[in-house]
This record gives structure tokens, sequence and C-alpha cells, in this order.
């Protein structure tokens, strides 16, 4: 066979979308990392610990494989126990935590699924590091002399520090460093309990040189670049504990409304005591004032009583502590009861017998609660036949009872229990019951009734529809007529208002809007209070709520082709009454068939023999019971599913022009079989952050299968600007659901391919790494992000192509770098493979090339060096440049020739002065010697950029290949 036939026969096929069976795979996933990390060990432990300095951003991203395109979830554990999920799941694939704390260390996993085996699962655990200003506390030996430290005294200076990782503390006399040994009268030790958290520092026997300022260093070793603290604390011979006093009683009574002025003063101290002032509410009251030792508290309510401190502290011996109690006078809750004659068994009241009417008030404080009795306006004295006592208030709430004994006609009229406080300025309370005659039989009289509640007839079981207003009604008799409470007779529920129990005056219960889990049994009770103090009266109200059936599906879409049965049914769950009228099905408002409810069945169902285009549309069931209809709705539909892009094509992006590139887009079809076959796709792209879309058609010729892989190949894409994406399927019906990607400009990233590029579009920055042993890193950047570290007068305004939006590396040559520091990137490992077996006799020759910015008059130096595998870097750079090249992108090559795999490393050593910033770009790497000019690309290599698979890939290219040679 003629081999050009077979080339283009491929390219032809290629054109058209090479298909591939059997894309869908369950996810795999692995993390990266990015953002500000001072060291990440890998497999450590069997895990990834990522380092990181409080304050840092936190940058982590999944990277996944599988067909479809897997979910991603982000979650965390491990935290403090007041953190754990609290941001919850974050569903991107990137993780960004600014300024993080060092609650939000912990391990960090990311979960990955699409539905195809088991869920992909990767974790990395981030350390924050941070470091706190250490705290030094001194102390005296117990039982010895508090006030001040004297000769012969025993004193422990303690210092102590927050910190991650552990903390190693130095003492420091004035200049002299303190060491164990050092001083016979000094010693440094850790108390074994503290594990390391502190480091105590004993002076015996103190004596005229231990007078000196005292330093206490804290370092974790310049980790992640955290600089030593340190404390500096004065030891003199009138070095003291602090002592405070108050300058107010305890406790303080007030009224609502009076403001009040609490003032703590230091008696004592050395150094001078700090004052705060806490309370035993959690937190002081936000209209409160602190200046100084003074708290104020302006028109005190009755919420902002309780216990106030005044604490002193200087960091020598125990903090100082003074108290006192606010007293906010309050009067509430007024309420009584009457009691019969506790030697009848009888709940009626008749003259002659005893009779009992008690007055209850709840007062702050309850010590200056003071009762008096009036009887028709004019005050009522203590007698014979009128006793009035009053209990304790230290054992119950303040209450005062008035016996009437010997019941006469004359003590008909209106009673009234007056409460007060001593102290005024509250209002009174005042608490009225009325004692008089309703009927007068020879003989008796019976003036007060005893409470009785009945349901009036028709009210129970009372019927509703569910969103209606109902009263449940209890009619309530008694002289007086007491309270009714309403609560659940059949469970423990709450009440339509959220309580357990809700208080009627008409014995009347209203609902508003109700619902059927309020269906069930309500007591109605009387209360003790306000009427008589005797057996609780009680009824019960039934409540059945009447409610629509509730169905399934609520909502349900149905996809399917034109000549193919469509079967709908809707179902009942429940239903009050559950005795189910009649069903109706509709095409929109069409009635299409409708008849009784078969009660034997739960569901009703409707069947379509021969889908036609009048047969699409929005079909409805409605089931209906005296309480009205509840309904299914189903939307039958031609549209075809969505495509699923495959974001797993190996090597997608092709270069074939200096500005340009191409991008292979692969994708399968969900569901194909579900409605008609898929005649075309309407392809549109456009550029980000612009309006206007390009769309074409992308014909489709037979039927997709399901897993099936097909191929578009997107040209013309200007570096380095990324594209949305959108593809929508089209069948006889019209369009189908559309799915949308980005495509966004990589440079390749395979060191071991005949060519390498990285323009730095890429946070990974194509594999690249910051030397750990230089002075300072490179950074990537874009013109279109400049921030306030920008210098004028150096540094490129664009990239190499001279776009604001692409990438580049410099170095930022701003304090606090100095002359002469170093700044080194360094490449991916490049593997040489020797054509001799047994060496390399001739090595091979790569032409490493890179673009170079150097602009500013403080422009120090750019090297270019080989690092090979077993050796350190080359002393000798391969390639060197310095001084000020003027404001302009240059390209640089230069020929290496390295015996084994080997990196490159760029190196950039900073200058005099701020304005010498230098930019790299653009760096290649090219099998053979540097031409001059650079090559052009060779257009044929881009054919073999429609491959899909791997093999095809070795096969096409591979026909190309000998084509290309004949």
């Amino acid at each position: 066979m003629d081999l050009m036939v077979v080339f283009w026969g491929l390219l032809a096929l290629a054109a058209e979308g090479i298909r591939c069976q059997g894309v869908y795979a369950p996810p795999t996933v692995r993390i990266i990392h990015s953002g500000h990390a001072c060291n990440v060990e890998e497999e450590r432990h069997t895990e990834r610990v990522y380092t990181i300095r409080e304050g840092e951003t936190l940058e982590l991203t999944c990277l996944v494989t599988g067909h479809p395109r897997p979910q991603i979830r982000w979650t965390k554990t491990a935290g403090s126990v007041s953190d754990r999920f609290q941001d919850s799941s974050v569903f991107n694939e990137t993780l960004v935590i600014a300024k993080i704390l060092r609650n939000q260390g912990g391990r960090y996993y990311c979960k990955a699924e699409n539905g195809l085996g088991s869920p992909a699962i990767k974790s990395i655990r981030v350390d924050v590091y941070y470091l706190d200003d250490p705290v030094v506390t001194v102390h005296q030996s117990i039982g010895e002399a508090k006030e001040q430290f004297y000769y012969e005294r025993t004193v422990f200076l303690r210092c102590v520090a927050n910190s991650n990782p552990p903390v190693r503390y130095s003492w420091h006399r004035g200049r002299e460093v303190l060491t164990q040994g050092s001083d016979k009268g000094v010693e440094i030790y850790e108390p074994f309990f503290t594990q390391g958290e502190t480091k105590i520092l004993k002076l015996k026997n103190l004596r005229p040189q231990d007078y000196a300022n005292y330093s206490c260093i804290a370092s974790v070793r310049n980790v992640c670049g955290i600089p030593d603290r340190s404390v500096i604390f004065r030891l003199t011979n009138k070095t003291a504990s602090p002592s405070i006093k108050l300058l107010v009683e305890d406790p303080i009574v007030v009224n609502p409304g009076q403001t009040v002025s609490l003032v703590c003063i230091t008696t004592g101290g050395e150094p001078p005591p700090i004052l705060t002032w806490v309370s035993s509410n959690d937190s002081l009251p936000q209209r409160s004032v602190v200046k100084g030792g003074t708290l104020t508290l302006p028109a005190i309510t009755s919420e902002e009583a309780g216990i106030y401190s005044c604490v002193a502290s200087n960091n020598v011996g125990n903090p100082a502590k003074k108290s006192t109690t606010i007293v906010v006078r309050a009067l509430k809750k007024g309420r009584f009861w009457i009691t019969p004659d506790p030697y009848h068994n009888d709940d009626n009241i008749q003259i002659g017998r005893e009779v009992k009417i008690s007055c209850q008030v709840e007062a702050t404080p309850p010590e200056e609660l003071i009762f008096s009795w009036l009887k028709n306006g004019r005050a009522l004295r203590s007698s014979e036949r009128m006793v009035i006592t009053q209990t304790d208030p230290d054992i119950s709430p303040g209450t005062t009872n008035l016996d009437i004994i010997d019941l006469k006609f004359t003590d008909f009229g209106t009673y009234t229990c007056v409460a007060a406080l001593k102290g005024g300025g509250i209002p009174e309370i005042s608490i009225d019951v009325n004692i008089s005659s309703t009927t007068v039989p020879p003989l008796f009289f019976s003036f007060l009734v005893p409470p009785s509640l009945t349901v009036p007839r028709g009210k129970s079981p009372l019927v509703a529809r569910e969103g209606d207003t109902v009263e449940l009604e209890c009619l309530v008799s008694g002289k007086p007529k007491p309270i009714i409470l309403w609560s659940r007779a059949d469970k423990e529920a709450p009440m339509p208002d959220g309580s357990m129990q809700m208080e009627s005056y008409d014995g009347v219960l209203r609902i508003v809007n109700v619902s059927r889990e309020m269906t069930g049994s309500y007591r109605c009770q009387t209360s003790q209070y306000n009427g008589f103090n005797v057996k609780p009266r009680e009824a019960v109200v039934e409540l059945m709520v009447q409610y629509p059936p509730t169905v399934e599906p609520v909502h349900m879409e149905v996809r399917q082709g034109l000549g193919r049965p469509v079967v709908m049914t809707c179902r009942v769950l429940r239903a009050h009454p559950s005795r189910v009228l009649r069903f109706e099905w509709l095409l929109s408002n069409r009635l299409l068939h409708a008849g009784a409810f078969d009660p034997q069945k739960d569901e009703t169902e409707y069947t379509i023999r021969n889908l036609n285009r009048e047969g699409w549309g929005e079909y409805t069931c409605n089931v209906i019971n005296e309480a009205g209809a509840g309904k299914c709705t189903f939307q039958v539909t031609g549209k075809a599913y969505p495509p699923e892009f495959y974001y797993d094509t190996y090597s997608p992006l092709w270069q074939d022009r200096p500005r340009v590139y191409g991008f292979k887009l692969q994708w399968t079809q969900m569901n194909p079989n579900a409605v008609d076959r898929i005649v075309a796709y309407r392809l549109g792209i456009r550029q980000m952050g612009l309006q206007r879309w390009w769309e074409q058609e992308i014909t489709e010729e037979g039927n997709i299968g399901k897993g099936e892989l097909m191929t578009h190949n997107l040209t013309e894409l200007i570096k380095p600007e990324s594209y949305e994406v959108r593809l929508t399927p089209i069948t006889r019906f019209g369009e189908g659901d559309s799915t949308v990607r980005i495509v966004t400009y990589s440079a390749p990233i395979n060191p071991h391919l005949r060519e390498f590029h990285c323009s730095f579009e890429e946070e990974p920055i194509c594999m690249f790494t910051q030397d750990k042993n230089d002075d300072f890193d490179w950074t990537r950047h874009s013109a279109a992000t400049r921030d306030t570290k920008y210098t004028p007068n150096t540094g490129p305004s664009a990239d190499r192509t001279g776009s604001k939006q692409g990438f580049y590396m410099y170095i930022e040559t701003s304090r606090p770098r100095k002359e002469g520091d170093q700044a080194r990137l360094i490449s991916p490992l490049f593997n040489v493979a020797p054509k001799n077996p047994y060496g390399i006799n001739n090595p091979p020759a790569y032409c490493f090339g890179f673009f170079y910015h150097m602009y500013g008059k403080h422009i120090g130096t750019l090297n270019a060096l080989l690092k090979q595998k077993g050796q350190m870097t080359s002393e000798a750079p391969v390639w060197s440049l310095s001084g000020n090249q003027g404001d302009r992108w240059k390209q640089a090559k230069v020929s290496i020739h390295p015996t084994s795999s080997f990196q490159v490393v760029l190196e950039g050593v900073r200058g005099p002065g701020i304005e010498g910033d230098i930019a790299i770009d653009d760096i290649t790497l090219e099998e053979g010697e540097c031409r001059d000019p650079p090559p052009k690309w060779d257009e044929r290599i881009s054919y073999c950029s429609v491959c899909t698979t791997l093999e095809q890939y070795d096969i096409l290219c591979s026909i190309v290949a000998t084509v290309l040679v004949k």
C-alpha cells in the first residue's frame, strides 16, 4: 500500500475526530502545593507534612484524573475541636487560606469522586509555625516574705512563650550569658511536668549582683524565617507582687437607670501593676467605660447586675483580685391565689368558714421587700380575725398571706396586696382580689365559685385544613376566673409558639397557619395562680388537620427520542383524609385522562406508546382529596444530555507558531442513546475577558456509543490567553444541554521530550524549584497584578510577548535585600540517554535559551549554570551578563554538553541598589548545538497532535516520519 495514501487517510480520520472506546475511569488524586511554604517533607511517616508560617497564604491544589470529570471536595480534621469543619467543605480544585492562623493547622483531605469505583482520597498535614513574645513571671519560695525580695531569699524567674515548633530559651543578666554552672548562685532548669514549655532561672540566696536586668530570649532557630523574640525584666530590692483596694461598698444596691462607678487603686507592687476589670457575665457590658482603674456603667439595667472584679498583675507572684457585687432593684411577677378552709373537704368557700388570700412577688434584693394590705382602699392591720403573715424571703420568693377567720357578710369587698422595696425608686406592684356575694339562699351564701372546664359542643374533634387559622376552645367558669394553661396531651412536643405551655385568659388557643404536624390532643388546664388554690381542672380537645396528598415525584425530567414509549407514574405517599377521590392527567392545560383512584393501589400511571413531536411538553398529574390536590410534574423532552469533557488527554496542547497554540479538545457524550441520534455539536469559543463568541458546527456521522471519545482540534489560539469553550449537542429536537470548560495556555512540561519550553504561565512554573540554600527567591509575576513593592525605573512592563497578562520570573531587589544576595531557580532534571550502552564517549549537545530583561541603574549579574547528577553546581557559569541592558527583552542562547542527567540553574545577583530587578521568560532546551538565528518551528510536526492516545501517537508519528524521510 502506498504510504502516502495511509498518511493522508490517517490525517483525514483525525480531522473528523478519532473516537476511542472505554475512557470512563474512576478518579485518582494527588495534592500539590504552592503559596508560602517554608518546608515540605514528602512521605514522612506515610504522610506529607507542609510547614507554613502563621499569617502566610496556604494554597493547596488537588490534581485529579478520571472520566467523567470527578467532583472535588476539601475537608479538614485534626484541628482543635472548636474549629473542626469550621469552614465547612470547599468544592474547588484549589484550597486557599489567606493569613493562616495556628488553629487552622491539621490534616486536609482532598476527596474526588465521579460515581465510578471508590472515591479517591489524599491528605496532607499542614503544620503552622509561630512564635509569640515570651513572658517572664517572678515567684519567691513558699513561706517567704511577699512584700519585698530581701537578701537571702530565693527567687524564681520563669520564661514562657507559645510556639510551634518547640521553643529554645536562653537567659542573660545584663550582657552576661547565663548557663547552668556558669554562676554558683544561679541554677537553670526545665520542670519535668512542663515538657520543655518553660525554662526557669533560679537565683539562690539573692546577692547584690543579682539585682539586674534579666533577658529571656525565645528562639525556634529561624525556621520559616521566624526571628527570635525577647523580653527584659528588671529585678530590684523593691520588686513585689501587686496589692489593690476597692473604694466601693460590697454589695452595691442601685436602682435601674443609675450610673455606677467602681474605683480600684493599687496599694503596692513593683513593677507598677496593670489593672483590668472582669465580670461574672463573661464580658463587660457593651456600654461600659474603663479608664485606668475606674469602671463606669452608665444607666445600669437588671441584666448588667452581677459580680465585678478588679485584677492587678505585674508578673510578680500571683495577680491580686478584689470583687464587689452590684444588685439592681426590681419587682416582678405579682400573682395571687385563694385557698379554701383546709379543715373542710370542700372546694367551696362559705360564710362562717376560713379563707386564705395569698400574694407573691419576686423582689431584688429580697430582704428589702415589704407588703401591705388594703380593704376597699383603706389600710388593713393584722387582728385576731384578719391575720397577716409574711414568709422568710431567704426560703422562698416573697409571699404574704391574709387569713380571714370566720368569714362574715361584712368581709365582702376588694382586698389589695401592695408590694414595695424599702429603698424606694421602684414602682409598687398591687394586686386586687374581689370578694362578693353571688347568691343569697337562706342561711347560706356562696360568693366564691371554684373553677370548672368544659369543651363546647361540636368543638372536639376539631377538623381543619392545612394553612387555616383554628381556635381551640375550653369554657372556663369560676370566681375569680383562672388563667388557662394549654399544652400537648398526646406527646412531649412544643406548642405552636415553640414553648411547652401557652397561657390564655379567655380559654381560647388560636393557631395561625395550622400544619399537619399539629394534629393531636391538646390539654387545657386551670392555673393555681390568680384563682383557687385547689386541684387543677382540665379538659382535652382533639385537633385533626387535613392536607392534600403528598406525592412523588414532584418534578421529573424524562428524556426520550421520537417513536419510543414513555411511562409516567405518580405515587401517593400520604394524605389526610387518606381516602383519595380522583386523579387527572394533563398536557399543558389539556385534559388527557381522569378517573377514580383505585383504593388498592398507591399510584396512577400514564403511558405514551409512541412519542411524537406533539408529545413533548409538561405533563401534570393531580391527585385530589377533600383537602386539595397533590401534583406530579413530568417534563418530557428530546433534549440531549450534556457532553462530558475529557480532562486526561495526553499532551493536549501544542505550539505550531511562535504566537499561537493549538489544543486537542476531547469529550464523551452522557447517555447518548437516551434521545434521538446526535447529528452535530455546536462549538462556541471566546477569549477570556471578551464578550464575543465564535461558533461552528461539528458534524457527527453515525451513532455515538457510550464512552466513545471524540476529538476536535482548536487552532489559532493566541498565546498566552485562556479561552472559554462551550459544547452543545444537536438532535432532531434541537439543542441539548451545554457544557463549558476553560482552556488555559501552558508551555509543554515534559523534560524527557526533545524540546522543553516554559513561559511560567502556570503556577507550578514547569517544575522549576527555588534553591533552599540561597539568600532569597525568584518571584512569578504579571504586569497586570503589579503590587505595592513595585519599584519604578526597573523591571519589565509586560512579559516577553508584550502581554500585560503574561507571567515571567524576576528578582525583587528592594529592601531587605542587600548587594551580593543571590536567588537561584533550578530546572527539572533532564535525562541524557547514551547512544552507546557502555557509556557516553561523545556527550550530546543541547541548546539552552531564554529571554532576559535587565533594566535599571543598579542591575547586578545574571548567571546560567550547569548542575549534573552526582556533581556540585559548576563554579564557572556557562553564560553570564552584568549591568544595565536597556528597557527591552533580549534573547540568550548557549550550548551545553552534559555527560549525565542534568539541571540548569539561573542565578540572579543583587546589585548596589533597589533599581536592579532582573527578569527571565520563555526558557527553552533543545537537542543539538545552538543555531543563529533561532530555528523556525517545523509545521509538519504539528500533524502528530491529532492523535488521541499514546499508541495512536506512536503509530501515526512513525508513519509521518517515514513519509517525510521519503
